[in-house]
């Protein structure tokens, strides 16, 4: 979340950058309506304690000098009713402002491209060359179909439709590449391997961001455990570490991690649905990365070449797109989107989104580090990005590799995991 203090300080530029985000900005009027009538209700209720304390003193030397005290003692009696009101009323409208504050989103960073929409987000640099086809390329779910390594309709037999049941070497491949990724970021990379809960608690949602704007997007257990499906590895790898205080010499640490994530993708039925394009359950390896906010475009950089590196050895074309202030993420300050090619649905999918949350997420987590020993702690930031998910992952190899005869050749690092160079 923001800093109260920007927000109060700098309402034009953050009134501007919701413009910008195509926000509506009744939203910052009710924030700093709310804000001013906190502090002058603070403000009057500090100087009534400070009345009664005075006072207390005075009652307690008229009692000494054996002076009559009872109007002093009526009146701080009332004093204190209207103090007891009003600590209840500014608790009341101190919620209702960390409340609007929860609904603001990151302010972009200047070097975000001002756009209404995914049409203005300019493709930074591409990766590859699309493959040529000396035949028609067939989608993912003829191929996978015919090899019988997907299961589209008993996938949906089991839990309804959006859910996928893998079969044989359409299993194998969705492990190998979940372990061949996390080898590539322990081993090269430099990440440590986490493997945490898939059911998290609304604070840690509310850490991330994901609470309460997209509520409606999550998986709920009832109420009386308040849990939801985890919908990213962010979500509980980011909150680690919330409400701790890092040391400096252990920046940047870096995390990765496999999930499945579960998402209701509410408000896109009807949008591509067919095959493995748009799911409700998913397999994703994650990088997570908490940082000195003077470093964090550097790491957000290097964190983007983390995922394009998988996808180079893959052989996959991509090209990584700069999002706009239109596009980006409630609380990203900076997003490139890697997309890939899909030669059979003849789309560019996005498969991965490296952001840099500066420290939007760690306010609200109150994630902190010392700069130096013993110093005040500064929020640290957080980035992240998926390195890489699936199944538009599994989408593109299939459909990439895919050969005359209906099979497909496994890319060359994947095969040791595999057990075989061909899906046949």
């Amino acid at each position: 979340m923001l800093d109260a203090k920007y927000v109060r300080a700098q309402p034009e530029k953050v009134r501007q950058a919701l413009v910008n985000r195509n926000e509506d900005t009744a939203k910052l009027d009710e924030f700093l309506a709310l804000d001013e009538q906190w502090r002058q209700e603070l403000y009057e209720v500090e100087g009534l304690k400070a009345e009664r304390n005075a006072v207390s003193e005075h009652i307690a030397a008229m009692k000494k000098n054996k002076e009559d005290a009872t109007s002093e003692i009526e009146r701080m009696r009332e004093v204190s009713q209207r103090i007891k009101q009003m600590d209840s009323d500014i608790t009341e409208v101190e919620a209702k402002v960390n409340g609007i504050l929860l609904t603001i989103p990151n302010m972009p960073h200047e070097s975000v491209p001002v756009g209404k929409d995914e049409s203005a987000n300019p493709t930074i640099r591409t990766w590859g060359e699309p493959r040529k086809f000396d035949f028609e390329p067939k989608p993912h779910w003829e191929l996978a179909t015919s090899l019988d390594i997907i299961d589209f309709d008993r996938g949906s037999k089991i839990s309804g439709s959006g859910f996928i049941l893998y079969k044989g070497l359409g299993a194998r491949l969705e492990r190998s590449l979940l372990n061949w990724m996390l080898d590539v970021h322990t081993s090269e990379h430099g990440y440590t391997e986490v493997f945490p809960p898939f059911l998290i608690n609304r604070k840690a949602m509310t850490g991330t961001g994901q609470l309460p704007k997209f509520e409606e997007d999550m998986y709920h257990t009832d109420k009386d455990d308040d849990l939801f499906l985890d919908p990213t590895a962010e979500v509980p790898v980011t909150n680690i570490f919330m409400d701790e205080i890092l040391d400096s010499d252990q920046l940047p640490k870096c995390l990765t991690a496999y999930t499945a994530c579960f998402r209701r993708e509410a408000g896109s039925a009807g949008k591509d649905t067919r095959g493995l394009l748009r799911v409700h359950q998913f397999d994703k390896v994650e990088m997570v990365k908490f940082v000195r906010p003077e470093t964090s475009y550097d790491e957000h950089e290097k964190l983007t070449n983390d995922a394009e590196d998988i996808l180079q050895r893959l052989g996959i074309p991509y090209r990584v797109v700069l999002l706009c202030t239109g596009d980006i993420g409630f609380s990203a300050a900076k997003c490139y989107d890697l997309e890939i090619q899909a030669p059979g649905v003849g789309k560019w999918l996005e498969v991965s989104s490296c952001s840099n949350f500066e420290d939007f997420q760690a306010r609200r987590a109150n994630i902190r580090f010392r700069p130096e020993p013993k110093t005040k702690p500064e929020f640290v930031h957080t980035l992240n990005g998926s390195g890489v998910a699936l199944p538009r992952l599994v989408v593109s190899i299939i459909e990439n590799y895919q050969q005359p005869d209906g099979s497909i050749v496994v890319p060359e690092p994947l095969r040791p995991y595999m057990g075989t160079d061909v899906i046949i």
